[in-house]
């Protein structure tokens, strides 16, 4: 139930930030800050994150909101996948950040995997684009759109960056500890199944 309650307090939050940045009429102006008092609270309660943490957050989200977007790269060596250790949390990932401003995707995940693995690489094609409310990762804030890029190793020298510790491929049965929040066993096992099925199509939920 805290899932699906979290759910519909993001929905209230981003109600409340459209009207706030929209609306110039003060009642209507009143009524949006109840509303995202109230989301802010029922956050609170679902996450015990304090609302003070909470409205610090918000209040810098501005205008009409939408999912924010994670990529992600996707490094195979023969049957082993590029994987970063992560310094903020102690665990493993694929390598990728949020999307940023003024770069294509593909341009993102070559940035991404650079920085967090050293190694320069060559997107080469989609293979998924999933919400991530519909995976077992732990809840989170923000509505999250994940993108999956497979890319060709083209050089480079592995060498962990700013946020990450270690770097190494592992095969599909010697996993490290994975950072949920980032990544889930099942996608590594879908990512997987592209490598053995090249001809498979992109997924999207």
């Amino acid at each position: 139930m805290g899932k699906k309650w979290l759910d519909i307090a993001r929905q209230l939050q981003s109600i409340a930030q459209a009207g706030l940045t929209f609306s110039d009429n003060k009642y209507d102006i009143d009524r949006y800050q109840q509303l995202r008092d109230i989301s802010l609270r029922m956050i609170n309660e679902i996450t015990d994150i304090k609302t003070e943490k909470l409205t610090r957050i918000f209040t810098g989200e501005k205008g009409y909101q939408t999912p924010k977007v994670d990529i992600r790269g996707v490094v195979f060596r023969g049957e082993k996948i590029l994987m970063v250790k992560e310094t903020v949390d102690g665990l493993w990932s694929v390598p990728g950040g949020w999307a940023d401003i003024g770069l294509t995707p593909f341009q993102v995940v070559t940035k991404e995997v650079r920085e967090e693995a050293g190694l320069i690489v060559e997107p080469v094609r989609l293979l998924a684009l999933l919400d991530k409310r519909s995976h077992a990762h732990p809840p989170d804030l923000f509505h999250i759109y994940k993108i999956f890029i497979l890319c060709h190793e083209k050089g480079g020298k592995m060498k962990p960056g700013m946020e990450t510790s270690h770097v190494a491929f592992y095969g599909i049965n010697e996993l490290p500890p994975l950072s949920t929040t980032r990544i889930t066993e099942e996608q590594i096992k879908m990512l997987f199944d592209f490598r053995n099925h090249p001809e498979k199509s992109a997924i999207c939920d």
